[in-house]
């Protein structure tokens, strides 16, 4: 019996090597490189890959007269917020997050809406039986009556399915799961990701048919597989969120047909993911005094803008090493602005354990949090409370300046409206017109802020 020849393929390129090696010779990743089947070159291979269009032809980009891509609405507010307004046709989008997350949940609550609507849809199940999928549709009350589905992992039984049945959008549960007999590999692998990705792709592309992957995660919470499958198709969502918490935030990562870093929030209840209709009060504490630590900011999350509650705690440390944990907020940032603190304002924490936590599971990446992360050490350290009606935002500079957000009225405005009073932000986003209910103090250093909460 002939041996089997195996090769080493990059989980993050998709580039292979003979034999294993540390380091990636295509991407440079270390520990990327993983052992597969070797596959060999079928006759006629290239043409799976034709030109979508047929023969190529040269265009004048004056000549082109672009049109609005037409949305189709899933009915779930959350979820068509995140994808821009809608699917589109002919689009293709991986989703991603956690097992048990409610990845398959959401997916399947939007498809039964559609085909309540009267769209033909398909589920295909590659890792449940039809009796597991119309269990919990029946548990999640959806009147999936006209929902087509189909149990089933090879890639060309698929393929004839969609082409004969022609549906508006179809779910893949999940890619991990489909492998083709063109491919010697098990599914999962490298090889069989990228392949079956691939053929699907160009399927929704010529066909028009709207096409969803669901993705497995790796224990570092990005996607399994190779990273070129991020790069084939037009719409990258991850699930967020503690599987412990009834919250679920969605996230789009990638869009090619709307904003990127768009977030959803969802409510996991007994009936499915239910859209939040005011996700503000998610990252805000029920707590009704003053209590020293506690910052609240608003934050911009694609076009939405979102106040999330910022705590700290400073304790005196036990040991040589002090403690320095973020949760929800970048940790070497932490660092950096610990030294601000003590380089311009005079406040020393180096021995002081010091903790950041973001309130709600919310992860904020904007360096907009600078100013809350500092006010909240400081209030901590201080035992002195900020005003509960008050909310800060602003980016703080290695020199100690304060340097303007983007979108800085929308983030007033929003706080005005769930009925903060004051606000205290970098002088480039005072506002030119007084905003009703709240009262900007507008400051360029970092010691002004300290000495705003040592004022109080």
């Amino acid at each position: 019996m002939a041996k089997v020849k195996t090769i080493y393929s990059c989980t993050e390129c998709g580039a292979s090597a003979p034999k294993w090696q540390g380091q990636c010779p295509g991407c440079g990743q270390w520990n990327t490189l993983v052992e597969t089947v070797a596959e060999p070159v079928a006759a006629g291979a290239g043409n799976r890959y034709s030109s979508l269009s047929g023969e190529a032809r040269l265009q004048k980009l004056s000549e082109i007269n672009p049109t609005e891509e037409p949305r189709q609405a899933t009915g779930i507010e959350e979820f068509d917020r995140v994808l821009g307004g809608g699917l589109v046709a002919g689009g293709v989008v991986l989703i991603g997050g956690d097992p048990g997350i409610g990845k398959s949940t959401l997916l399947l609550q939007a498809l039964s809406r559609l085909a309540d609507a009267g769209l033909p849809v398909l589920y295909v199940s590659g890792e449940e039986s039809g009796e597991q999928v119309a269990l919990r549709a029946r548990r999640l009350h959806l009147g999936a009556g006209d929902m087509q589905l189909l149990a089933e992992i090879n890639l060309e039984k698929i393929l004839r399915v969609l082409n004969r049945e022609k549906p508006v959008v179809a779910v893949i549960d999940s890619i991990q799961t489909v492998y083709s007999d063109a491919l010697q590999s098990a599914p999962g692998s490298v090889a069989q990701v990228r392949e079956c990705a691939a053929q699907l792709t160009r399927m929704a592309k010529q066909s028009g048919t709207t096409v969803i992957f669901v993705g497995h995660v790796t224990k570092e919470g990005t996607l399994a597989g190779p990273r070129v499958l991020e790069h084939m198709v037009d719409t990258v969502l991850y699930f967020e969120g503690d599987t412990h918490s009834s919250f679920r935030l969605v996230r789009a990562f990638k869009n090619r047909f709307g904003a990127v870093n768009e977030l959803g929030v969802f409510a996991m209840t007994d009936k499915g993911l239910r859209g939040v209709s005011n996700p503000s009060a998610l990252f805000l504490s029920q707590q009704g005094g003053e209590v020293a630590g506690r910052c609240v900011m608003v934050t911009q999350e694609g076009t939405r803008p979102l106040l999330v509650e910022i705590q700290a705690l400073v304790d005196a440390a036990h040991s040589p090493n002090p403690r320095r944990l973020s949760v929800g907020l970048e940790s070497s940032r932490l660092a950096m602005l610990l030294a601000v603190l003590h380089r311009h304002a005079g406040i020393v924490c180096f021995d002081q354990d010091v903790f950041v936590n973001a309130v709600g599971g919310v992860r904020i990446q904007e360096p907009a949090a600078d100013l809350a992360v500092l006010l909240s050490i400081v209030s901590s350290l201080l035992n002195n409370p900020l005003n509960n009606k008050l909310i800060v935002f602003g980016e703080v500079g290695l020199t100690g300046e304060i340097r303007p957000a983007p979108r800085g009225q929308e983030r007033l405005r929003e706080a005005a409206k769930l009925g903060f009073t004051h606000a205290l932000i970098p002088k480039g986003n005072a506002p030119r017109q007084p905003i009703p209910g709240i009262e900007v103090t507008a400051i360029d250093r970092m010691e002004q802020a300290i000495d705003h909460l040592r004022n109080r």
